[in-house]
């Protein structure tokens, strides 16, 4: 059997208790510090990531609103553009409307002119036959000018 000596105890207390002391002094506050050190940087690394997710949210908010305006920037001048393009098609066609009508109008005046420049024509002919024949048909020689007159007033009671 096991022999318990009191002075062995004793001895066994002191030694322990030397030994605690010691490994409190230079292990445990080193470790200790070490360990508080470490608890620190990775609180540290907690907070800053903790810090750099509410960041980047923020940033991904502000970015989803910037890409929302942009859109609408986008559809805004878009549209500006497109109604400007439909303005410059209306003025084109109108502008090429009004030349078209010009177009008729000077055409319509010249068909006009050409018209009573041919009756002209045709009733001066009309009248230098008319002249020729009836010198044949009496056989003598009219005034000429009273001749014209003649063959004037018969053809306006004649086109008339």
């Amino acid at each position: 059997m096991i022999e318990m000596d009191l002075g062995n105890i004793i001895a066994a207390m002191i030694n322990f208790l030397i030994l605690l002391f010691i490994a409190k002094r230079y292990l445990f506050k080193p470790v200790n510090k070490i360990l508080n050190t470490r608890k620190q940087e990775l609180d540290s690394s907690f907070e800053k990531a903790r810090m750099d997710k509410e960041e980047a949210n923020k940033l991904k908010i502000e970015n989803g609103e910037k890409l929302k305006l942009a859109k609408k920037e986008g559809k805004e001048i878009v549209e500006i553009y497109k109604q400007k393009a439909e303005k410059m098609s209306s003025e084109l066609i109108e502008d090429a409307r009004q030349e078209a009508t010009l177009i008729i109008e000077r055409s319509r005046v010249e068909i006009e002119r050409e018209a009573e420049k041919a009756q002209s024509e045709i009733k001066k002919q009309v009248i230098d036959l008319s002249l020729i024949l009836s010198e044949k048909a009496l056989e003598q020689h009219i005034d000429e000018k009273e001749h014209r007159r003649l063959i004037e007033d018969f053809i306006s009671k004649v086109g008339s």
